[in-house]
């Protein structure tokens, strides 16, 4: 008895692989779209974080750091740096830049007033309460 594979048997692999993973695919982008209410608690942003995000997305600090891992990997993660190092660390940190550390990277003063830094803030203490699965593996990133 001899086996030929045909081009129709191939075919028909092909496409029943691609029927199936296509499936596959559409089921898990449901469950995502089930999950993400429950997970990114958006009803809790305030006028505050809404106007912190802005600043955070006007002045491209994704160009430099992550936000549970997505971004530039140049500077720190910022997705739990609220819960690393508190409000009041965040602004003074933020203010006293660039600190001129030779050899250090320097993150540019963007001249907050004390609102947009309370916003900021604001912003970054939201972002530390989003379940990411226990994204990043440690509190440091």
């Amino acid at each position: 008895m001899q086996q030929v594979f045909t081009k129709a048997m191939a075919r028909n692999i092909f496409i029943g692989g691609a029927g199936f993973f296509l499936i596959i695919y559409l089921l898990l982008t449901y469950d995502t779209f089930q999950q993400i209410p429950v997970r990114d608690h958006a009803s809790n942003m305030t006028p505050s974080v809404l106007r912190g995000k802005y600043l955070f997305d006007t002045n491209d600090c994704i160009g430099c750091h992550t936000v549970n891992g997505e971004g530039a990997y140049f500077a720190p993660e910022l997705g739990n740096v609220y819960k690393r190092r508190g409000p009041d660390f965040i602004k003074a940190w933020i203010r006293s830049q660039p600190t001129g550390v030779p050899g250090r990277r320097q993150m540019p003063n963007f001249n907050f007033n004390d609102e947009q830094l309370n916003d900021i803030s604001a912003y970054l203490q939201w972002l530390s309460n989003i379940d990411t699965n226990n994204w990043p593996p440690n509190i440091e990133g």
